[in-house]
C-alpha cells in the first residue's frame, strides 16, 4: 500500500471499514480523516455495528457511507460469516475497531491480520480488557494514554503501531481521564492507520512513535 496501491493492487486509495458499538466519536474521528471522497490515502466505505441503537451508524449515515446493523448475539461465528461478506462486497482494504465492544474470533484475525486494527484507552500492554481506564486510576497510575495496536487472537495484545500519552491529575476521576484519553484516541487513530498505509508499520512488531 505504500506504493500508491492499496491491499487489492488497485490505484487508489485504501478502502476502510470502521466496527463501532457506541456513539461513534473515533468513528468521527476517521471520517473526518478519511471522507468517502477527498482523502488520497484512505476513503471509509462501509459502517458495522452490533447495535441497533449506536450513535456510531447515524454518524456514518450523516456522512454517506454505508451503515449495517449486524446482530451479534450468541452467534459470532454468523456475524463474522455476514460481516466478512459485506466486507468482500465493499472491496475493503484495512478494518478499524473504533469501540467495538465484542471479541472477534482467532479465525478472523487471522484472516485479516495486518489490516485489522483497535484503538484502546491505555498504554499497552498495561490495562487491556474492560474498564481501562478505572484500572489505571485504580492503580494509581502516573500516566496514560492509548494503544492504536493490530489485531491478533488475543485481547490488547497485538503489535502496538502507535501511542499517545497523557498524565494522570490528582483530581482525575475516570470521566475526566477518559475525556483527556478520547482527545488523544482522535488524534492517535487517523495518525496509525496513515502509518500502516504507508508501511511504516507492521504486523511484525514493528513500534509507531510514542508520544
Amino acid at each position: 500500500m505504500a506504493d500508491g496501491t492499496n491491499a487489492r493492487g488497485a490505484a487508489g486509495p485504501a478502502r476502510l471499514a470502521v466496527f463501532a458499538s457506541g456513539r461513534g466519536t473515533n468513528l468521527g474521528a476517521l471520517l473526518r480523516a478519511f471522507p468517502p471522497a477527498g482523502d488520497a490515502e484512505a476513503e471509509t466505505v462501509l459502517v458495522i455495528s452490533d447495535r441497533s441503537d449506536a450513535g456510531a451508524l447515524e454518524v456514518a449515515r450523516e456522512a454517506g457511507v454505508r451503515a449495517l446493523h449486524l446482530p451479534f448475539g450468541r452467534d459470532r461465528e454468523a456475524f463474522e460469516a455476514t460481516a466478512n461478506a459485506a466486507l468482500r462486497a465493499s472491496q475493503v482494504d484495512l478494518v478499524a475497531l473504533a469501540g467495538f465492544m465484542r471479541v472477534l474470533s482467532p479465525a478472523f484475525a487471522e484472516a485479516w491480520r495486518g489490516r485489522l486494527l483497535n484503538i484502546h484507552p491505555s498504554l499497552l500492554p498495561a490495562f487491556p480488557g474492560l474498564h481501562a481506564v478505572r484500572q489505571a486510576l485504580a492503580a494509581g497510575a502516573s500516566r496514560s494514554g492509548c494503544t492504536v495496536h493490530f489485531v491478533d487472537a488475543g485481547v490488547d495484545t497485538g503489535p502496538v503501531i502507535l501511542q499517545r500519552e497523557v498524565p494522570v491529575l490528582p483530581d482525575d476521576d475516570e470521566a475526566s481521564l477518559q475525556a483527556r484519553i478520547q482527545v488523544e484516541e482522535h488524534l492517535a487513530y487517523p495518525a496509525a492507520v496513515r502509518s500502516v498505509l504507508r508501511g511504516e508499520a507492521r504486523d511484525d512488531g514493528t513500534v509507531g512513535s510514542a508520544r
